[in-house]
């Protein structure tokens, strides 16, 4: 995964939520990685070896997601809920689309997005179009099919 200079955004739950899979990955998984690498080599010939070599392997997986959490938590930014009335990350927004459907989606960062909970990443056309707007606003949605209108209908 490319690292360069784009904020992180995260809400606190989700900081937190980093920070309590850290702490699983690095006081239990780790362990029990070092535990299985110990008992593969046990076995003998390393070049034959299947579990040495899937040992290896899932360590090699779970020390870059630590070293990525680790970059996460260090670069967040950690959303304000101060509600001034306008569309920004950690707002919970709802928009009406041209044929009256009503969806309400929560504005997060790209690390938390979730379409399956309307947690919509703030890089997300909807998001990038709705940003900065106010209640009763109408934004024009750019995405891959064409644009389309949305009106904003409450921001909380």
């Amino acid at each position: 995964m490319k690292k360069d200079a784009k904020e992180i955004y995260l809400t606190s739950e989700g900081f937190l939520k980093l920070e309590e899979e850290l702490d699983h990955l690095k006081k239990v998984e780790r362990p029990d990685v070092i535990n299985a690498i110990k008992e593969a080599r046990a076995l003998g010939d390393l070049s034959e070896n299947a579990e040495y070599s899937s040992a290896r392997e899932r360590q090699g997986k779970l020390e870059a997601r630590i070293k990525e959490i680790e970059y996460t938590l260090e670069h967040a930014i950690i959303i304000e809920n101060n509600n001034d009335g306008k569309v920004k990350v950690g707002s919970m927004v709802t928009v009406k689309y041209d044929d009256d459907e009503e969806e309400q989606y929560t504005i997060v960062g790209t690390n938390e997005a979730d379409p399956f909970t309307n947690k919509i990443s703030n890089e997300s056309p909807i998001a990038i179009a709705i940003m900065g707007k106010k209640e009763g606003d109408v934004a024009s949605v750019e995405s891959p099919n064409g644009s389309f209108d949305i009106k904003i209908v409450k921001v909380a």
